[in-house]
């Protein structure tokens, strides 16, 4: 009965993955795959009022105030669409979201699935291109939508694999660990992506095929994907990346090794000035503390150790760089960013919202902006994970525990 059972759940994978690869075939060739309904999230539930209570308790610079923007179960990274009439979340899970604000209250009032009628496998990465193109990237594949910001109300909606299941990592380096990724459009119009690698410290035997491949990196490559190329080298798990507004620079966060204590290593905000940069994992465990597995041994690249330290195992996560008009002056250029929290250290840390500011030299200082969603028991009421602008120049930051994204404004 066993295996009979083993081989009809067999069965139903093989069909599904078939069903999923049929759909996205007929999409590309603007063909119906009979899918006819979006799932919706109320906006309503008791969950809102939840949500609004753990709020009050946030703390924040003078001036500033947070709401809840929209009920979005596992929210995770997010694009705003270029003109700004609808948001694309990201999860870890299947689904990807489209959120929409028809009346233009400042807070949504329909969130439902986005290309129903196709399977995502943790399609945590999105991005827009400023002509409109909608990137999503999950844990094995990369899929290009043209116009989604006018096409996601049906459906069906064009879908082009732009890196094609099983060829973003080699299928056999595919874990349930590090697996989200983070795509986001550079200033050459090109694609970069970041993989993390599936281990706590990378092993020896690893390493040439993760600097091959680009597994622990980010890589770089033409939106339609040709060129591909490793950008960044010696990440453990970077899950946010943005490019500095006035330089062009690529800044990312990383997460960094796990059981060496509670106060080491520290997270890590980086900054990369050239392509082909080394940031120093596995040799060093985050900052430039030197990891277990590896201390001792000579460290055989040149590495380019990070521009502001975190607190240890905070989980720093998606980042933007802001360029709006609403915040005062000082925040310009400024990188806010998300800690989604410590999941093993003694006394929790993170969840809440950074702020870095950078001078003109390049130095940064990072500190808390938004905190609170640790309660006084050390139990969390929210986990952020990504932070957003719209186009008004106020801020949104994504929540996973929660399933909730927040909008953080600013008046005198």
């Amino acid at each position: 009965m066993k295996k009979l059972m083993s081989a009809c759940a067999a069965a139903a994978l093989i069909t599904g993955a078939a069903h999923a690869q049929s759909n996205l075939d007929k999409l590309g060739s603007f063909k119906v795959t009979g899918t006819k309904d979006h799932i919706y999230v109320d906006q309503n539930g008791p969950e809102a009022d939840s949500i609004r209570s753990v709020l009050e308790g946030i703390t924040l610079p003078e001036g500033f105030s947070i709401e809840l923007y929209a009920l979005v179960p596992d929210a995770r990274h997010m694009a705003m669409a270029p003109q700004g009439t609808v948001l694309f979340v990201g999860t870890k899970k299947t689904k990807v979201w489209a959120v929409m604000d028809r009346d233009r209250n400042r807070v949504a009032d329909e969130v439902k699935d986005f290309a129903p009628s196709l399977e995502f496998d943790v399609p945590n990465g999105v991005a827009f291109t400023k002509d409109g193109f909608l990137y999503i990237a999950e844990r094995n594949r990369m899929l290009m939508f043209p116009a989604a910001e006018f096409f996601h109300e049906s459906p069906d909606v064009v879908a082009v694999p732009v890196v094609p299941q099983g060829e973003l990592i080699p299928v056999e380096e595919e874990s349930y660990n590090h697996t989200a990724r983070v795509v986001k459009v550079g200033p050459d119009d090109k694609l970069y992506v970041s993989l993390g690698q599936p281990f706590n410290v990378a092993p020896p035997e690893k390493l040439d095929l993760y600097n091959e491949t680009g597994i622990g990196g980010i890589i770089r490559m033409n939106r339609d994907g040709t060129e591909r190329e490793v950008y960044t080298y010696g990440v453990r798990n970077s899950v946010g990346h943005d490019f500095h507004p006035v330089t062009g620079e690529l800044w990312w966060t990383d997460n960094q090794v796990d059981g060496m204590g509670d106060d080491i290593p520290p997270g890590e905000i980086n900054r990369q000035t050239e392509a082909g940069q080394h940031f120093g994992h596995p040799w060093f465990g985050g900052g430039t503390v030197r990891t277990n597995e590896y201390a001792g041994q000579e460290v055989p690249v040149e590495v380019v150790h990070p521009v502001s330290e975190t607190i240890a195992h905070a989980a720093d996560l998606g980042m933007t760089f802001y360029t709006g008009k609403m915040f005062p002056a000082k925040y310009q250029n400024a990188i806010f960013s998300a800690q989604h929290g410590s999941w093993n250290r003694t006394t929790p840390v993170g969840a809440r919202v950074m702020v870095t500011f950078i001078d003109d030299e390049g130095n940064a200082t990072t500190e808390p902006f938004a905190e609170g969603w640790i309660d006084e028991n050390g139990e969390y009421d929210g986990r952020p994970v990504d932070v957003a602008m719209m186009k008004d120049g106020s801020i949104l930051v994504s929540d996973d525990f929660a399933n909730a994204i927040y909008r953080i404004t600013y008046s005198e």
